[in-house]
């Protein structure tokens, strides 16, 4: 026990030995682990407000985790607060459809150029898991190529070779799969147009669907090549599959819409999460009218939810898109999360650290290795120990991260210029043995 008061508090190190008696490894979802890291409990957190974060035993922290996305706005922005109280007063769920709902589908279809219709679920898995179900309903075929270190959520047919708290505890898979469903999904390197063609010759008539995130951030923040995506519109349409574009974690964050206008061409279908909820459990999908007419009630692919279309997470939705499209505020993103990134570069490489950044808007990570990775071998070849050693430097010195090196540092519009100099002055230190 002491020796885990000393990495995390007291009161934490207690909460993780109540929570592995009643929870498998003490923790809802592994990525909140920190056993990859050699610390064996992670920190509780007990409250939030704007960029900070406190934990079970009163310490402060700045926060870059960011519940792992969702938070673009910063913790308890009161407009968002003052949504969510009028919705408690007016219903909380009503097993109908309701006026938010189509106000939220309204917007999101205005700003998602390749999407004519969308369908709110309750989470980034939801959306892209139904994205999967339709692929193979419109194109009657079965099989799906994804790209290794992409993490598309927990359903079966998405772990294989995946990112994010995949690739941190094993080899991106899962066992609990049977062989048939796995071989409906198959991977290939991102950013390898040669293996893409490769499956598209020996199997492009079975492929329903080339599944990407087109901004990676799964395992790491990834680019595409110049040229990837494109080539994988043309690859599609050789196969007579289907492209789908997963911006769970991308979407609304560099821009206000999608991010892939900026990097390639229009998918036939769209998947969205964890921004979009303001904090709250909301995801949603889309595509062209004519594939989205396949979904019940209209057509013969089915999907549901009790919690779809959510009252609570809609409002939060509303106030969210509100908030940023307002003038300047991706600027002021861009301007703060520019800073803070090439601050933190510059002091890794003057100490020597072989550090290496890739960003995108409010979101980047710093990989520790002396060049950013364009796949998930290259991600897989940063130097872990290095990073063991600067997260732990950074949570005693009050700036919490998120315990992967395969995850990404999120700015907010409730981080300033104080906790950006703050965090390099905990990270100059930490760079420095100090």
């Amino acid at each position: 026990m002491e020796r885990l008061v000393s990495q995390v508090g007291r009161r934490s190190a207690e909460l993780f030995e109540r929570a592995e008696k009643v929870v498998p490894g003490g923790v809802m979802s592994p990525a909140r682990s920190f056993k990859s890291l050699q610390l064996k409990a992670p920190v509780f957190l007990e409250r939030a407000s704007g960029a900070w974060v406190w934990d079970a035993d009163g310490k402060a922290y700045i926060d870059y985790l960011g519940a792992f996305g969702p938070h673009i706005l910063g913790h308890g922005n009161e407009r968002l607060l003052a949504s969510l109280r009028r919705q408690l007063e007016t219903g909380i769920l009503f097993g109908t459809p309701h006026e938010g709902e189509v106000l939220l589908a309204e917007q999101l279809v205005e700003a998602v150029p390749c999407a004519d219709q969308v369908r709110l679920v309750s989470s980034g898995t939801e959306a892209v898991m139904s994205v999967v179900r339709l692929a193979r309903a419109a194109t009657g075929r079965a099989l799906v190529l994804k790209f290794d270190g992409h993490y598309h959520g927990h359903f079966d047919g998405a772990l294989v070779a995946a990112g994010s708290g995949a690739s941190q505890s094993g080899d991106g898979g899962s066992s609990g799969i049977p062989d048939p469903i796995r071989q409906r999904t198959l991977s290939v390197p991102f950013n390898d147009l040669a293996a893409v063609r490769q499956v598209v010759a020996r199997r492009g008539s079975d492929l329903a669907l080339i599944l990407v995130e087109p901004i990676c951030g799964n395992m790491g923040v990834v680019w595409p090549k110049d040229g990837f995506l494109q080539g994988l519109r043309e690859l599609a349409d050789e196969a007579g599959c289907l492209i789908a574009y997963d911006e769970v974690i991308v979407g609304f964050r560099g821009q206000f819409g999608p991010a892939y206008p900026l990097v390639g061409p229009a998918p036939d279908l769209i998947a969205f999460g964890k921004v979009l909820g303001g904090g709250l459990p909301l995801g949603a999908y889309g595509g062209h009218r004519d594939l989205m007419r396949l979904v019940t009630p209209l057509g013969p692919m089915f999907q549901a939810g009790t919690h779809a279309g959510n009252p609570l997470s809609v409002a939060a939705a509303l106030t969210l898109l509100e908030i940023l499209a307002e003038g300047g505020v991706y600027e002021r993103l861009e301007r703060g999360s520019k800073r803070l990134a090439d601050g933190l570069l510059a002091a890794g490489r003057r100490h020597g650290w072989p550090v290496s950044l890739s960003r995108f808007g409010s979101t980047w990570t710093l990989f520790f290795s002396d060049q950013a990775p364009s796949n998930l071998i290259e991600a897989k070849a940063q130097d872990h120990a290095l990073f063991t050693r600067f997260f732990t430097g950074m949570l005693a010195r009050g700036v919490l991260l998120a315990p992967s090196f395969y995850e990404s540092w999120f700015w907010t519009l409730a981080h300033g210029e104080s906790e950006g100099e703050r965090t390099l002055v905990a990270a100059e230190a930490v760079f420095s043995g100090g």
